[in-house]
């Protein structure tokens, strides 16, 4: 289950790590792999990057529209908080 807490919390660091390394786009290890059971199987966060050439095993943090992205079916859909 992804709650808006979570996903506050993930964007809130990407945010962070974004300011401090001030790059065109930033790749890390997941931290959030022990916290959260639906992270666990997500690699890294790539924050900035294209989905067009994201690692379809990563979580995907759009900055223009502050939100995250995870390859699923075959195609790039945005994680919503479960209702």
């Amino acid at each position: 289950m992804v709650t808006q807490q979570e996903i506050d919390m993930i964007i809130e660091w990407c945010e962070k790590i974004k300011t401090e390394r001030n790059r065109i786009y930033i790749i890390e290890r997941n931290p959030f792999r022990d916290d959260m059971k639906w992270m666990r199987n997500k690699v890294y966060v790539e924050i900035d990057r294209p989905r067009s050439i994201a690692n379809k095993m990563s979580v995907v943090y759009d900055s223009t529209t502050k939100s995250l992205w995870e390859y699923s079916n075959m195609t790039w859909r945005r994680i919503i908080p479960d209702v």
